[in-house]
């Protein structure tokens, strides 16, 4: 009967699998191993080198793409031709044709006014009246200052002549003639220094009626009864006057147009709220000098205003007939651009680099302006430019855009 011990030996012998041992090679020969393990180190190499390669050209496109991103892209349109017009129409300030503040020339408080803002006076009419107890008080002090001067002069007179007729019978001395007739002299100049004090209170209290320097209108009455009055201009002004007709209207023709300017010239004012109407106007003076920040001539055009229909601070247009061929251009009021040298636009050159170049304005037409001067029809204008646009700055046009123009 078997033990346990070679029952376990019989179940492990039949249940253990069969391995197969590994067939004997031989062993590689030195040259072939070589060759194989420098194949391997120059696979690694390639592989390492394609890598790299692979790196810098993705860094070369990256840092071309980031170039190509860094410079700004932007819209242009082209200026378009503007019709041919005989006619200029410029905008214009309305002023009166004199306008002045009037101070008080004396102190005191106001006793009454007269004439109220629209009030229409003439020269010389009474505005207002002034209580001067101050100045009246120094005026009776001057006169009676000028009396007792007065009586001192009468009393040196009359010693000088009798200090003459004793001198000539030897009964004084010359030196006491001199001294009387010295004290006549200096009396007859305190007399005169007097009469001077008395005429200028005289004239100080004569301040205290206020009136209307020229004929128009009051537009600002600034006091009320009791207010107190200082004299000069340091102050508020009392009234404003201002002379409506006729009116002064200030216009800024550009510089193409000022050969075309000349002073008789007749033009029209038309205003918004009577536009029916229109108001004969002459050119009165211009500057006859250019504006170099808006390259403008300052223009004033006098129109007559017997009626008052026109009032001053309006704003109104003036027509001029130059009959001055001018090439006009119009371009999107968003392509503007405002600097401290004046209205400008950026323009893209052919290098795209951009150019900002000064223009002269002539018409606002809302959304679109008038350019008398500074582009061309074949001008590229970038739209809606950033401030930031500097001349020469480098700028990609959007694709597509290169022959865009605004409608």
């Amino acid at each position: 009967m078997a033990t346990d011990s070679e029952t376990n030996q019989l179940l492990e012998h039949r249940h253990a699998p069969e391995v197969t041992p590994p067939p004997e090679l031989p062993p590689a020969p030195p040259r072939k191993a070589l060759f194989i393990v420098g194949l391997v180190v120059v696979v690694l190499v390639l592989s390492g080198a394609a890598s790299m390669i692979s790196r810098i050209r993705a860094g070369h496109a990256l840092a071309k793409e980031t170039e190509v991103d860094a410079v700004a892209t932007v819209v242009t349109v082209h200026p378009l031709a503007e019709k041919p017009d005989e006619e200029l129409i410029l905008p214009g300030s309305m002023q009166a044709y004199e306008e002045s503040p009037i101070y008080a020339r004396t102190n005191g408080y106001l006793l009454k006014w007269y004439k109220d803002i629209g009030s229409r006076v003439n020269k010389g009419e009474l505005l207002a009246d002034i209580d001067t107890p101050e100045v009246d008080q120094e005026l009776s002090q001057a006169r009676a200052a000028r009396q007792q001067t007065a009586a001192q002069l009468d009393l040196a007179r009359i010693s000088a002549e009798r200090y003459k007729a004793l001198r000539k019978t030897d009964s004084v001395s010359q030196q006491e003639t001199d001294t009387q007739t010295s004290g006549y002299a200096q009396a007859e100049a305190n007399l005169a220094a007097a009469d001077a004090n008395v005429r200028r209170l005289e004239e100080m209290e004569s301040f205290k009626h206020v009136y209307a320097p020229f004929s128009g209108v009051l537009t600002k009455r600034n006091v009320d009864p009791g207010a107190l009055i200082n004299a000069g201009g340091a102050g508020t002004p009392m009234f404003t006057m201002a002379r409506v007709d006729p009116l002064r209207v200030f216009v800024n023709v550009p510089q193409a147009y000022f050969p075309a300017i000349k002073t008789g010239m007749p033009a029209y004012v038309t205003l918004q709220e009577i536009a029916a109407q229109k108001f004969k106007a002459t050119v009165a003076r211009t500057a006859d000098a250019i504006d170099p920040a808006t390259r403008t001539l300052l223009t004033e055009v006098d129109v007559p205003n017997k009626n008052e229909q026109l009032l001053p601070g309006s704003f109104g247009e003036v027509h001029f007939s130059p009959k001055i061929d001018v090439a006009k251009v119009t371009v999107p009021v968003n392509a503007m651009l405002f600097r401290q040298e004046g209205p400008r636009v950026a323009v893209v050159g052919q290098d795209n680099k951009v150019q900002l170049r000064s223009i002269t304005i002539g018409r606002d037409y809302g959304t679109t302006l008038e350019v008398v001067q500074g582009v061309t029809l074949e001008d590229r204008i970038i739209i809606n430019p950033s401030d930031s646009l500097e001349d020469g700055q480098k700028v990609n046009v959007a694709a597509g855009n290169e022959a865009g123009s605004h409608s």
